[in-house]
């Protein structure tokens, strides 16, 4: 099982790369996103690495970071989210922006990705939901309490919340579901649990605008 590759980067094609380790180039396949990230040719390359063993095949999937490779395993594992699909969603929205939309339930953000109707984005984001190790609502609020700082692990805020109304509120004014559910965590998190729900909007609204 091969978990990891330091190299040489030999060559870079639409969705792939070869890595040259000791003479021997493996083909890698890659999001958009870490394939613009990469070095120039010759240079040093290091990637976590997923394998699929099929058996016609075996695939090597390449990842800049630790937090896309996990991402690509939560979402291979949803039901209709093959290795593709699972690197066209990582190819438009970073693991930071896709925590957020599944958190937020952003079906429409999930949608973006070549191969992803509205079906199998809300399958994604009902599914993966629970999952979530990063920014939400209740977190931010919990680390506010806490004294912690940055993103944490926790559930989303409770419907009927300030915080839910908040986010309700801004997507009425037009804003997207994710960018108002981010906006209101970082609120949150920046000021504490009990903010006013008027408040909060004028907030979030502000964080928004920046």
């Amino acid at each position: 099982m091969i978990a990891r590759l330091k190299g040489l980067l030999d060559e870079v094609g639409d969705d792939w790369l070869i890595v040259d380790v000791g003479g021997v180039g493996y083909l890698v396949f890659c999001s958009a996103r870490t394939l613009s990230r990469l070095p120039g040719r010759g240079e040093a390359v290091r990637l976590d690495i997923e394998t699929h063993v099929r058996e016609d095949h075996i695939h090597l999937y390449g990842f800049g970071d630790a937090s896309e490779r996990a991402w690509f395993k939560l979402l291979t594992g949803v039901q209709g989210v093959g290795a593709k699909v699972g690197l066209a969603i990582l190819s438009v929205l970073s693991p930071e922006q896709l925590t957020q939309a599944v958190a937020a339930g952003d079906k429409a953000a999930i949608a973006r990705a070549n191969g992803v109707g509205p079906k199998l984005a809300g399958r994604i984001a009902s599914e993966l939901k629970d999952k979530v190790g990063a920014l939400t609502l209740g977190a931010a609020a919990k680390a506010t309490v806490a004294g912690e700082a940055g993103p944490v692990g926790g559930e989303a805020a409770p419907a009927g919340s300030s915080a839910d109304d908040a986010v309700s509120a801004l997507v009425n004014l037009g804003y997207g579901r994710s960018e108002a559910f981010g906006a209101v965590a970082r609120v949150i998190q920046d000021h504490g649990a009990d903010v006013p729900l008027g408040e909060l909007v004028r907030l979030g609204l502000k964080e928004l605008a920046q």
